[in-house]
Formats: structure tokens, sequence, C-alpha cells
């Protein structure tokens, strides 16, 4: 029986109302069933006459709306008479519902942050966090997280676990704007928006339907900001009967909204993060792409095979299907295709565009230089039905801004052309471009430089009499260049020969105008001065009088006459100057230079110069050579050098012919030097004495007398 109670156990317990508060039995004071916790405290504590202390102690208090489970902290001591008897009891409690709510609430916002640090899934934890708020609530509460969209204009669904889902389906989108509900209201204002009844508020004028079928007629709304005050979101709490929030609730709305803001921050992080990656690593694949083309592309200077290896590149990388087609002679050539099957490749092979077709694809494409990309067929006549093609682009191979060919890709899929497919198929289609304009330049540039070079050497070796002819020339680099070494070989009118072999400082157009220059001047003036000498000053004078436009570089030379002798052998005067000496390679004997004194030509108006008469006998061999072979290196930078020069002679077949001499010299040269290129020209002439017939003594026999002393 409640004999005295303070006014705050009435106002827990919602007995202010009631007419009768001490005098009355403690049970018919609580709810039904609300003392459960209570009344056994209480008679173990009268019947042992001993305190007892009840900590957490539920007990439902409160009646009709405001009924609730709450938590004590209880304290009973036994009032007792003089004789010792328990007459009563005292009753202390403390509530501790809001501690225990608290700590409930702080180990779950603990629980959401280590998600958050171990980059748990966004939908994970606002879903967690919801229901979370909706669990350790005193009183039923829906919680609602939407999420500002990428416009920052409209609010998406993020996770509302008790809200029906097609309440959640019709809010799904909805604009951030003034009066558009709590949330939209709230995601404009950027700040917190309280409905206390929905069926009278004005920012629910069009969504009030849509939330009585939901059962909801309250919504506090706070928005979801970033660091830097920009709209996340918005964390909703709907009631089911209309309710003004305490300020326990504004602030568990803060701390959870601060939590949200916490969670979607770092979840857009780490989008941003694999988007980065995402593109760092589709750049890597498409440069990997482009050089790996490229390469392709460069690795063959001729124009077809580049362009060939273009649609090769293209397709399957970028499309099924690829043509390349290309401008010759005012007609449109289809100069590759490649496709998955040979039937394809032979329907795409079989169609040629038109050149000034204006319901043509590539036509208009070589018209407009613009590339051109559809989601459909091309215009005009094809075999698209066939091949079942759904799209197709075009992009242009440009020579200074003017079209001569197009690059075309077909899909047969659901697959369009994006953004990036054009950009890199226009990116590979201009390197191709480049490539092939290259290729045919280079192509262009080494025929005429063959044809310049082949003008200033002989087109074949004359026949001489009692003499064999052989030469050898090989320019340096990819013969892009007219080389500086040049020979000649013509006819004097006593019937005697000219021959000369030089080398030109210089490469190039330069050179080739000195190299005509000294050929046509020998050429000129040998029939009409007396002899070797008188020439080669002719062809210094001419040297020294040339314009300075046409090169001021010196040459090296070894100009020189023959005469067959009538009983077999050569006749042979010649001058060197400042050329490598001669080579003489006998019968019998080691070959060795033929010394010769003279200075370089193009220098001093009075070179110093000197005539060399020697006879070759039947099977000796005069070699003249430039200094290209001789400077020849191998891998780690030796040259080849003179003393090899005489070991490769020496070791020629004996009596050696003029073309077995250049064979041996070649060889020799090519071993040494490897698969690396050359950095000079190399030219060699050999005049080689014929041989008398052979003696059919039987001494006679093959090789007799020929073998070669060693050094």
């Amino acid at each position: 029986m409640v004999e005295h109670a303070n006014e705050a156990f009435f106002a827990v317990i919602g007995a202010e109302d009631l007419g009768v508060r001490t005098g009355v039995p403690l049970g018919q004071l609580f709810p039904r069933g609300g003392g459960a916790g209570l009344l056994p405290l209480l008679d173990r504590v009268y019947r042992s006459g001993e305190s007892r202390t009840g900590p957490d102690t539920r007990v439902v208090v409160g009646r009709g709306p405001s009924l609730r489970e709450a938590s004590f902290d209880l304290t009973c001591e036994p009032r007792l008479d003089v004789g010792g008897n328990v007459m009563g009891v005292l009753v202390t409690g403390v509530e501790t519902t809001q501690v225990k709510q608290a700590q409930r609430l702080t180990a779950e916002h603990r629980a959401l942050l280590e998600q958050i640090a171990r980059q748990a899934p966004l939908e994970q934890v606002l879903d967690g966090m919801a229901r979370a708020i909706e669990d350790l609530a005193p009183e039923e509460v829906l919680v609602s997280v939407l999420l500002a969209a990428a416009d920052g204009r409209h609010l998406r669904h993020g996770a509302a676990p008790s809200l029906p889902d097609f309440y959640n389906r019709a809010i799904d989108g909805i604009a951030a704007g003034e009066g558009v509900g709590s949330c939209g209201t709230a995601a404009h204002r950027r700040e917190s928006v309280i409905v206390t009844d929905i069926a009278t508020d004005p920012f629910w004028d069009d969504f009030r339907d849509l939330a009585e079928q939901a059962g909801v007629r309250a919504c506090w709304s706070t928005p979801i900001l970033a660091r830097d005050g920009s709209l996340l979101g918005t964390f909703a709490m709907y009631h089911r009967a209309p309710r003004a929030p305490q300020e326990s609730d504004l602030a568990l709305a803060r701390v959870f909204a601060g939590t949200a803001a916490l969670a979607i921050e770092r979840h857009e992080a780490e989008q941003a993060r694999a988007a980065a990656e995402a593109r760092e690593q589709a750049a890597r694949r498409d440069l990997a792409f482009l050089l790996a083309a490229s390469t392709s592309l460069s690795s063959d200077l001729d124009y077809t095979e580049t362009l060939r290896r273009l649609a090769t590149a293209c397709a399957p990388a970028l499309a099924p299907l690829c043509t390349v087609d290309v401008v010759d002679a005012g007609r449109v050539k289809r100069l590759a295709v490649t496709a998955p099957t040979a039937r394809e490749e032979g329907l795409l092979a079989s169609h040629l565009p038109v050149y000034d077709a204006v319901d043509d694809a590539v036509g208009r494409v070589l018209a407009t230089g613009q590339s051109e990309v559809a989601r459909r067929a091309p215009t005009g006549s094809g075999p698209w039905s066939a091949l079942r093609v759904t799209g197709y682009l075009c992009a242009p191979l440009l020579d200074r801004g003017e079209a001569f060919g197009v690059l075309t890709l077909l899909t047969t899929g659901e697959d369009a052309f994006d953004g990036h497919t054009v950009a890199l198929a226009e990116e590979l289609a201009r390197r191709a471009a480049s490539a092939a304009l290259n290729a045919r330049q280079y192509t262009q540039r080494a025929a005429l430089t063959r044809d310049l070079q082949s003008g200033l050497l002989l087109p074949q070796v004359p026949t001489v009499p009692g003499t064999e002819i052989a030469t050898y020339y090989h320019p340096a680099g990819e013969g892009l260049d007219v080389g500086g070494d040049f020979y000649d070989v013509f006819p004097l009118d006593d019937g005697a020969w000219a021959f000369m072999l030089g080398d030109v400082c210089g490469r190039g157009a330069t050179a080739a105008t000195t190299t005509a220059l000294v050929r046509h001047t020998a050429r000129a003036v040998a029939p009409l001065l007396p002899g070797p000498e008188a020439v080669v000053r002719a062809v210094n004078k001419a040297l020294l009088d040339r314009p300075s436009s046409h090169g001021t570089g010196f040459v090296t030379l070894v100009y020189g006459h023959l005469s067959p002798v009538p009983d077999g052998g050569l006749d042979l005067t010649f001058v060197r100057a400042g050329h490598t000496h001669p080579l003489l390679i006998g019968v019998g004997r080691e070959p060795r230079p033929v010394a010769s004194d003279g200075l370089l030509l193009g220098i001093t108006r009075a070179p110093d110069l000197v005539a060399r008469r020697i006879r070759l006998q039947p099977g000796e061999s005069l070699l003249l050579y430039t200094d290209g072979i001789t400077e020849a290196r191998d891998g780690a930078g030796e040259q080849f050098g003179e003393e090899r020069l005489v070991a490769a002679l020496a070791a020629a077949p004996c009596p050696a012919t003029a073309p077995a001499v250049i064979t041996a010299l070649t060889r020799a040269v090519r071993a040494f030097t490897g698969a690396g290129g050359i950095d000079d020209d190399q030219a060699a002439l050999v005049l080689t004495a014929t041989p008398l017939p052979p003696d059919p003594t039987p001494d006679s026999g093959p090789g007799a007398g020929c073998r070669r002393m060693s050094r």
C-alpha cells in the first residue's frame, strides 16, 4: 500500500490525474503489468528485512499515448518498528533510461564508424544506421536517408528499411526545392525542417496522400552536408502520430546526419579513387594500344603495307569489320579489308565506294575531311544487310588537311561507337596517315636517289680488251642520300682506257654535283690532255672554280690510263690524289700497296702530283677502294683496317679473277661488321689482266705457280 510518494514518482507513472494517490496498492498505480520488475524486489525486502538494490530494473510507466518502458536503478530499505519488525519499505529510484539509451546509441555509433573505417558498402552502413536508430528509439520511429544526385538538384533513395517500398519508389528522385516535403525543403535550405503534423503542413501538399498511405504523420528532416558545405543528402525521422521533437531528438539527428556525411564522403572518395584508377588503366591500355599500333605502322616503309597494318590494328580491337580506302587516279581504291571470316572479307572487298557520291559515307568523308559516325548501316549501296551492320565510323586520312583516304569501322552487334572509340580511331587514323605519307615519301625519295646514284655510276661495266673489270658500291645508311664514292671507266681515242675511283667529302645533293663535276670534267678533258697528271690537274682546277653553292668540299681520287700489252698484260699509268693506296694482287705474292704520292684535290691550285707506272702481268689485279672499307667497324668499334684487307685478298682463289677479288673483299667486311650498318660509303674497282691461254705442259696444272708468299 502506498503510504507516501513525491511528485516525481506520480509524474513518471502518469498518475497525476488519479483522484487517490496514497492508500492504494502499488500495483494499481502502475499500468497493467508495469510493476512486474519492482514488486518482487519489495517482497524480498519485506520478508528478509534486509536492504536490496535493483540496478537497471525495467518498469512500464506512463499512461495512454505516453506509455513507455523505462529503466531505473532501485534501492529498497526496510522500515522497522521498535521491535525490529518490518513495517514497510522505503524505495528510492533513479531513472537510467536515457543513460542506457545513450550507451546503446554510442555502441551502435562506434560500430558504424568501424564499418566506415573498414570501407563497408555505403548501402550497408546507411541501412545499419537506420535500423539501429529505429531499434533504440524509446518510441516507434522510421528512419530514411536520401542521397543527393550527381546534378545536386535531386534526391535519390539511400536507405529506409521500415518505410513501404511504394513510398520509397515514389520519393526517389524528388527535387531539392522549397516546399517539396520535409526532405526537399531541408536540402534546399541546408537546414533542418521540422513538420510536426503532415496533415496540415503546406510543405506536404503534393505528398499528403502518399504519407497517409504509408501511415506517417510527422517528419523531421536534417540535411547531410559535406565539410565544404555541399549537399550530400538528407536524414529524416518519421513518426506514426503528430509529434514535436525534443532537444535530445534534434541532437540525435545531428549526430547521425554527421555520421551519414562521413560515410557518404568516404564512399564518394573511394568512388573517385576507383574512377581515377579506372581512367588511368584505360589510358594505359589506350597508350599501349596506340604504341603497339604505331610501332606496327612504322615498321615497314611501304605505303600499301602501312595502310594494311592499320586495318589489322583496328579489327577486332575497335570494331569487328574494317576497311581502308584511298583515292588513286580519281577513283576510290580499297587497299585493306579485315573481317572475322573469309566470307565477310570477300563481301567487303567486293564493294567499292564511289568517290563523288553524296549518298556514300566514304565519299562524303573524302569530300569534307570530317569524321562521320552513325548508329545504323551506311547510306548507299553495299553488303550491309548480309554483314548485319548496325553502325559505322568513317575517319579521314589527311594530307595537309585534304583527305586522301578513309578508315571505316563497322559494328555488327548492339555496341555503338562511343566518344572514346571515335577519339581512339581518329588518333590512329592520324598516325597511320602520317606513317603512310612518310612511307610514300621515303619510297619516292629512295627511287630518286637510286636514279641519281645510277647516273653517277657506270650503268654497266664496259668490255676492255685484255682486261677483266669488277666493281662494288654500297652506300651508307638507308640509301636516301646520294653517296660520295664514285668510279668510272671510259675509252680514249688512242685505244687506251681511262679509269678512276674517288671519294667526295660529304653526301647528298652537294656531293652529287661534285661527283658529276669530277667525272664529266675527266671525261671531257682526257681526250685532249697528254696524260693522267694533266687530267687530274684539270679536275682540281674545276673544283676550285666551281660556285660555292655547288659545294666546297675536297675530293680524293685515283685516276689512270691503261693499255693492253700485245703479249699479255696491262700497262697502267695513274695518279693518286690523297686517296687510299691501290693494292697490287700478284700471282705468287702477297697483296701489297702501290706507293704513289699526291695531295687531295680542291684545296690548292698547285697540288703535288706524281704519276706512277706499273705493268700487270696476266692474272694480276689492281684493287682501288675507298676508306669506307678499311674504316668499317665491328660492334666494339674496332676498324677493319688494311691488315684484314690484305689477309682477305690473300685468301682469295689464285689466280684471282676480278669478281673473285670483290667477293673475297665484301665477305670479309660483312663478317667483320656483322648485322650493324656501315658508317661510310664503300666502293671498289678491280682491274685484272686477262691471263694468257694455259700452257698444255704437264707442269701447268691448276694453281701451278700460284702460291702466295705469307708476310
